[in-house]
C-alpha cells in the first residue's frame, strides 16, 4: 500500500509552488497559509505574499497593520498576526532553527507546522501528517500515527496530503479514484463529519469579521460609532486592532 501511495503520487502529485523550494520561511507561509483553506485559494495569495516579503526579515519590518491587510479574506485572521511574530522572532534570532522543540518555541507554530518545516524544509525523515494525512492513514492504513518509509519522508508526506484534499476527503470519498481503493478497509463508506462547524452566520465570528473589515476599509473608525465593541474587545484582545483616545485602528 506504501508503494502503491507513492507510485502514484509520483505520476499524480500537484505542482505547488511550495514544492518548488527548501526555504524554511517560504514553507512556513505555505503552511499556515494551508491552515482550513482550500490550495486553490492559496495558491495566487502565497506567491504575492512571497512577493512583498520574500523572507523573514522583510515581513518581520512590516507593520501588523500591513500584514493583516495583506491577508484580508483569508479568515482566521490571528494566523497573520502569528506569522507575523514569528517572523519578527526569527529575525532576531538570525534563522530558523532545526530542532523541532525549538522550531515549536516560535510563535504559532505548533507540532504539525514544526515537523512540516523539518520535513520539507530541513530533509528530516519525520512524518508530518495534517488532518487530511491523517484521514488517509487512518482509513486506508488503519494507523494514523504510521512513519513514512525509510528515506521517503518528503514524498510519503506530500502525497498524503495530496490524496487526503483532493480524493480521500471527509464526508464522501471518492474511492472511485483512489489509488489504494482495492486494498482499503473503509473503500465505499461515507463518513459523519468529526465535529460539525458553527454557522458563520450570525456567529460571534462574523461580527469579528465585519469590524475588521471595516477597519481595513477605513484605517480609523471612532469607537462611538461602532455597533459592536464587544467584537473590537475581541480583535484587541487578539493583537488585530487597538484603541487609543476613542479611536480603533489596526495595529501598527
Amino acid at each position: 500500500m506504501q508503494e502503491l501511495l507513492l507510485a502514484w503520487y509520483s505520476q499524480n502529485g500537484r505542482d505547488l509552488p511550495w514544492r518548488n523550494t527548501h526555504d524554511p520561511y517560504a514553507i512556513l507561509v505555505s503552511e499556515v497559509m494551508l491552515q482550513q483553506t482550500q490550495v486553490s485559494r492559496v495558491v495566487p495569495r502565497y506567491l504575492a505574499w512571497l512577493e512583498r516579503w520574500p523572507d523573514a526579515a522583510a515581513l518581520a519590518a512590516a507593520t501588523p497593520a500591513e500584514v493583516i491587510e495583506a491577508w484580508s479574506g483569508l479568515g482566521y485572521n490571528r494566523r497573520a498576526v502569528n506569522l507575523h511574530r514569528c517572523a519578527q522572532a526569527v529575525s532576531q534570532r538570525g534563522g530558523f532553527p532545526r530542532d523541532q522543540a525549538e522550531l515549536r518555541a516560535l510563535p504559532g507554530i505548533g507540532p504539525y507546522t514544526a515537523a512540516a518545516i523539518a520535513c520539507f524544509a530541513f530533509g528530516d525523515q519525520v512524518a508530518a501528517p495534517d488532518v487530511n494525512a491523517r484521514r488517509v492513514l487512518g482509513r486506508a492504513f488503519t494507523d494514523p500515527d504510521l512513519l513514512p518509509p525509510p528515506d521517503r519522508a518528503y514524498e510519503w508526506n506530500q502525497a498524503l496530503f495530496d490524496l487526503g484534499s483532493g480524493i480521500c476527503i471527509a464526508r464522501r470519498p471518492r474511492c472511485e479514484l483512489c489509488p489504494l481503493a482495492a486494498g482499503c478497509p473503509s473503500a465505499g463508506m461515507t463518513f459523519a463529519p468529526l465535529r460539525k462547524q458553527s454557522r458563520f452566520e450570525g456567529s460571534f465570528r462574523q461580527r469579528r469579521s465585519a469590524v475588521l473589515k471595516r477597519l481595513v476599509a477605513s484605517q480609523r473608525v471612532a469607537v462611538a460609532v461602532l455597533d459592536d465593541t464587544e467584537a473590537l474587545d475581541a480583535l484587541v484582545a487578539d493583537g488585530l486592532a487597538q484603541v487609543s483616545g476613542g479611536v480603533a485602528t489596526l495595529p501598527g
